[in-house]
């Protein structure tokens, strides 16, 4: 049996840093990443055997927990009737109906293969329907690593993009603004000065990507009306958050909250794939049919629609649409949440946390930050020794001060009780 060193040193000879998405490295918190060989319900299992309760759950897809019997005997029916067509699938619809019936803010979806790809051909779409080039985003809000996103703030008031990847040429963000998270002012100054300009805004409406950060009310009501009013297209990237923070997504969420809200294009991922690779972007009719082949926006994928992905995505989605299933979710989530809170009193360590459906975060800081700049005051060694504690007492968490975490269905009452007695110790 390899070990976890062994086998990081074995794919560092042949992988770029031993993984093949950056935050796996272990790079921010240090130490050994753990290979995982397995998982089952809500435990994962690394290359020696051990086992680890998981917050990550496939950073988010994994709502059911590992190895849902429904999903896998989906799965295998797939895929035994075939791996992929390149042609269209009578899958491909249902999951389509399933997004619509539970999204009444899109007539229409497209299926891709990744969350990147969904927010890039987002982005493309809103910039075919409307005619205009400039967009904006807010800076710790992650929309995948296509190059016009992979920038961030200046200083100074809208200021325009900088890349923040080695191989972005600078003309590639020169159209890429971007605002501070939960600052109405900046936004108001941004649209009185390029709103006609500008051909949408994406947003996570709960940013998940600086730990766990949600947008608020005002605004969020003062986004939607200067999309409006200027013309703009309003995305919601929910990638992390469809179907993860409740069954009608953050956007329902914010609909209860703000009566008539809606995007107008949104992306999901993630938990629509139940775990395999599927995402899929997609809006009212009206914008939708710029999209080809019927208008001249170009969007293709060989493995869009996969027939397995497909059928994982289905039996996931229909399982959350049980009765009770979020109540029973955000109840858990809650408790986890409340329990880590109280610990942290206990031990008189700066804490506060914050959670929707079955998404958490917390922060080492007396206060929930509203944008990045805050989130970056955290104390990065102090949660480092935090994470290694958890970790060595058998609770996976995300190797990353800025990254959320997430409950699924098969956490017992067990396993929250085992995560608070860990984080006593740890926090003391």
């Amino acid at each position: 049996m390899a070990t976890n060193i062994e086998l990081f040193e074995r794919a560092q000879r042949v992988i770029p840093g031993g993984v093949n998405s950056p935050v796996r490295a272990f790079r921010a918190v240090g130490g050994t990443p753990r290979f995982i060989a397995r998982g089952e319900g809500a435990y994962i299992y690394d290359a020696e055997g051990r086992r680890y309760v998981d917050y990550i759950g496939s950073w988010g897809p994994m709502i059911l927990g590992h190895g849902h019997p429904s999903v896998v005997e989906a799965v295998q029916q797939a895929v035994r009737d075939g791996l992929s067509f390149g042609a269209p699938t009578e899958r491909e619809i249902e999951l389509a109906e399933a997004i619509l019936a539970l999204v009444p803010s899109m007539d229409q979806v497209r299926l891709v293969s990744s969350g990147t790809e969904a927010t890039m051909s987002a982005i493309r779409l809103a910039r075919g329907a409307t005619g205009r080039t400039k967009f904006i985003k807010f800076e710790g809000c992650y929309h995948g690593h296509t190059d016009a996103l992979l920038v961030k703030a200046g200083s100074g008031l809208a200021t325009f993009g900088h890349p923040t990847s080695s191989g972005v040429p600078p003309e590639t963000a020169q159209h890429t603004i971007v605002l501070e998270y939960n600052n109405v002012e900046q936004l108001e100054a941004a649209f009185a000065a390029m709103g006609g300009e500008l051909a949408c805004v994406i947003v996570e409406p709960i940013a998940g990507n600086m730990n766990f950060v949600r947008a608020s009310l005002p605004f969020m009501r003062r986004l939607r009306q200067l999309c409006s009013q200027h013309g703009a297209l309003l995305i919601f990237d929910e990638v992390m958050t469809g179907f993860r923070v409740g069954l009608t997504s953050a956007q329902g969420h914010y609909a209860r909250l703000l009566p008539g809200f809606e995007p107008d294009l949104s992306v999901f991922g993630k938990v629509i794939g139940g775990g395999m690779p599927l995402a899929a972007f997609g809006g009212k009719r009206e914008v939708m049919k710029h999209l080809a082949p019927l208008g001249g926006v170009y969007q293709a994928g060989t493995l869009s629609g996969n027939p397995v992905a497909t059928a994982c995505g289905l039996a996931t989605l229909r399982e959350i649409s049980r009765p009770g299933f979020f109540d029973a979710l955000a109840a858990k989530t809650r408790q986890l949440v409340e329990g880590l809170t109280a610990v942290a009193r206990e031990n008189g360590v700066p804490f506060s946390a914050d959670c929707e459906g079955g998404m958490f975060g917390f922060f080492l800081l007396p206060e929930l930050p509203q944008n990045y700049g805050t989130v970056m005051t955290t104390d990065k060694e102090r949660f480092n020794r935090f994470f290694h504690g958890m970790l060595d007492a058998g609770i996976y968490l995300a190797p990353a001060l800025y990254e959320a975490g997430f409950v699924s269905a098969a956490h017992s009452q067990a396993d929250i009780e085992a995560t608070l007695t860990a984080a006593r110790t740890a926090l003391r």
